[in-house]
């Protein structure tokens, strides 16, 4: 399951994740890819929103993991900063993946053999200074029901099977 939308400005994007977040149960995995400054946080930022997080949710570049909790615990990696697969160990990455919560990944394509064959992609590419486009992929049995149903709460979305 594929599709893909635009959002116009931060706040749009911020609003693509919380309704994300009305559709998240533990175990669900979303990969966050794209360029610096894409909204890959400001992304995360409306899903823990709409998870109701309480706090400021801001990009653990430096501490790898944040954990939130929220209606469903908010993993929230960032994996930027890490070299090589083995580094996932040292972050506890795979367990953490299983204990339950929902797992958001930025720079998740960094390793894609280290992620679970079910789950989310996005790919969020810069337009303009405001303008985002996200390509969204549904991979496994709940990576495309969660895609087909984000896909059909965000107007102006499209889906392609």
């Amino acid at each position: 399951m594929r599709g893909s939308f635009r959002t116009a400005s931060a706040a749009d994007t911020r609003a693509a994740g919380c309704r994300l977040a009305a559709l998240l149960e533990a175990g669900d995995v979303v990969t966050l890819a794209g360029d610096l400054g894409a909204g890959k946080t400001a992304f995360v930022q409306g899903v823990a929103a709409g998870l109701g997080v309480p706090g400021p949710v801001v990009s653990p570049t430096f501490n790898i993991l944040v954990v939130h909790p929220g209606r469903v615990t908010l993993q929230h990696f960032d994996l930027y900063r890490l070299e090589h697969p083995d580094q996932l160990e040292d972050v506890d990455f795979f367990g953490t993946l299983e204990a339950g919560g929902a797992s958001l990944i930025e720079w998740g394509d960094r390793f894609p053999e280290a992620l679970p064959a079910d789950r989310l992609a996005l790919d969020i590419t810069i337009l303009a200074p405001e303008d985002r486009r996200f390509d969204v992929e549904g991979l496994g049995d709940r990576g495309s029901s969660l895609a087909l149903a984000w896909l059909d709460a965000v107007p102006g979305a499209e889906a392609v099977s």
